[in-house]
C-alpha cells in the first residue's frame, strides 16, 4: 500500500518516518517510553506498572482517532481507577460528529473533558 493510501486510510506503519516522534518531543535520557501494542495504551504494555510505581493517578489523554485509541484508553483507565482528563482540542477523529458525541456525551461519564488552555491554566 502506498504512503498516500496509508495516510488516506489513517494508518501508519511503525518505524515509518511519518510515525516517528517529532524532534521537539524526542525522549530525553531518563524519559520512559512506552510502545503501544493495542488500541488501549494499557493493553500489552507495562504502562500501569510505570504509572503506579511513580504514584501517578491522573492522566492527560490526547491523540488521533478519538473513537478508537482515546476511547479505549479512557475506558481502560477508568476501570483501573485512574483520574482521566481528555484534552478535547488535543484529540481528533475522522468523523466530526463522532468527535462531538464522545466529548459531549460519552467521555464526561468517565473523565473530565478540558481544553489545552484549561489544562495549562491548572498547572502549578
Amino acid at each position: 500500500m502506498a504512503l498516500s493510501s496509508l495516510k488516506a486510510a489513517g494508518l501508519l506503519a511503525t518505524g515509518h518516518t511519518t510515525a516517528e516522534i517529532h524532534p521537539a518531543l524526542t525522549p530525553q535520557p531518563g524519559d520512559v517510553v512506552v510502545t503501544k501494542q493495542r488500541v488501549s495504551a494499557f493493553t500489552g504494555t507495562n504502562l500501569d506498572v510505570i504509572l503506579r510505581s511513580n504514584n501517578i493517578d491522573m492522566l492527560l489523554l490526547t491523540g488521533i482517532l478519538t473513537q478508537g485509541v482515546v476511547l479505549s484508553t479512557v475506558r481502560h483507565a477508568s476501570d483501573m481507577d485512574y483520574r482521566a482528563v481528555v484534552v478535547a482540542d488535543g484529540c481528533s477523529d475522522r468523523d466530526p460528529e463522532v468527535q462531538r458525541v464522545l466529548m459531549e456525551k460519552i467521555f464526561p461519564f468517565q473523565a473530565r473533558v478540558a481544553t489545552v488552555e484549561e489544562v495549562i491554566g491548572a498547572l502549578p
